[in-house]
């Protein structure tokens, strides 16, 4: 069995005790974490080292962004992407070396606040960044799991109010259509839908600036997708939403699933 989480943690050097207080409860054998916010000079290496996560691949930045892969089994890098095209740190892809399992770590950009290219520069660096990765996936012929944040809900039951978000950067039908594309380029597997199936709620951000009121307006950004055959494998998936009442939170919350490898 081997167990994998992905978290945007929005700052790792704020929040490694989180991070450290989550590993220790919830035992994944790898974490693929993002928005990390730093150069890997200064990621916090001694904090994973001294709870067993030895193995680490980091592409970082100052300040922004940032994708970071923490594991108790053996991997080595394979990649960094640059689907932006424009050097920002937001894709590691490693291999994890007992299971033979490739595992990318994404982080796409949350794409500003017009969904329009024209009028909002960043909307269309969001969809060539989905674009490229669309074309990057046609090429993929080994088990892979893709995971990190999307920063796009698909579907109707994925946001708190569907008619609502229909404008709002996230949940655009140009954004869906977008990430359905990248889906059927290589068939990708979603594994939250396949364990907690549509139209089950199962959001992984609320934003702070609502959280507070308690309404639970809630997306799902945050997705686990699988090769076909590397799917079938797994056993159960699960949201850690408890993470999002610790104090000082991420606004994200952590997703796991387990795999019969």
């Amino acid at each position: 069995m081997v167990s994998i989480a992905t978290w945007n943690i929005n700052s790792v050097r704020l929040r490694v005790d989180q991070v450290v207080r989550f590993l220790q409860e919830q035992q994944p054998d790898v974490l693929c974490l993002q928005e990390i916010k730093t150069v890997a000079e200064l990621f916090p290496h001694e904090a994973f080292e001294a709870i067993g996560y030895t193995h680490r691949a980091v592409h970082g930045q100052k300040g922004y962004h940032g994708v970071a892969t923490v594991s108790r089994i053996p991997l080595r890098e394979l990649s960094r992407n640059d689907w932006q095209a424009n050097g920002e740190a937001r894709h590691v892809g490693v291999e994890l070396l007992g299971p033979g399992l490739v595992l990318e770590n994404v982080y796409i950009p949350a794409g500003g606040d017009i969904p329009d290219r024209a009028a909002n520069p960043k909307f269309g660096q969001k969809l060539d960044f989905l674009e490229r990765m669309t074309r990057w996936s046609d090429t993929l012929d080994r088990p892979t799991l893709l995971v990190g944040d999307f920063n796009v809900a698909p579907l109707d039951c994925d946001v708190y109010d569907h008619k609502a978000l229909l404008k709002v950067v996230s949940h655009t039908p140009i954004e869906v259509e977008a990430l359905g594309r990248l889906t059927d380029a290589h068939g990708w597997v979603d594994l939250g839908r396949k364990h907690i199936p549509a139209p089950e709620r199962n959001y992984s951000w609320w934003s702070y600036r609502t959280f507070w009121q308690g309404k639970d307006r809630g997306r799902r950004l945050d997705h686990m997708w699988a090769s076909p055959d590397l799917a079938a494998q797994s056993t159960g998936h699960r949201v850690i939403e408890e993470t999002r009442h610790w104090e000082q939170c991420s606004d994200h919350v952590p997703l796991i699933t387990d795999f019969a490898l």
